[in-house]
């Protein structure tokens, strides 16, 4: 299993905003190109003064269904251009990690 990790943040007036893209939108999007492989994503949030951040862990069995979903350059952040706009700073690049041990399987 692989855990793709990305950080987003964006400000408290459109956190919200950014949330409902993700969820009515971004994540639809995603699930509905059945890429093989892909496990789920969960969704992070934290106030943390003036800015909001967002973390996405995306679940994969394998690096190549991380590639089917992001491409050769697997590690380059996958920011539609709508989130982008309700973004102050994002992750430009995700991270990959084995996953070795989870008490959930």
């Amino acid at each position: 299993m692989i855990n793709r990790i990305w950080h987003g943040w964006t400000t408290p007036a459109n956190a919200d905003a950014y949330e409902d893209l993700l969820n009515e939108e971004i994540f639809v999007r995603i699930h509905d190109r059945e890429i093989r492989g892909y496990r789920g994503i969960q969704l992070l949030r934290r106030d943390i003064g003036d800015e909001v951040e967002f973390v996405t862990i995306m679940r994969f069995d394998t690096l190549e269904a991380v590639l089917n979903f992001a491409g050769e350059d697997f590690e380059a952040a996958v920011v539609p251009p709508k989130a982008r706009s309700l973004l102050t700073r994002f992750d430009k690049r995700s991270q990959h990690y084995e996953v070795r041990f989870d008490s959930d399987s």
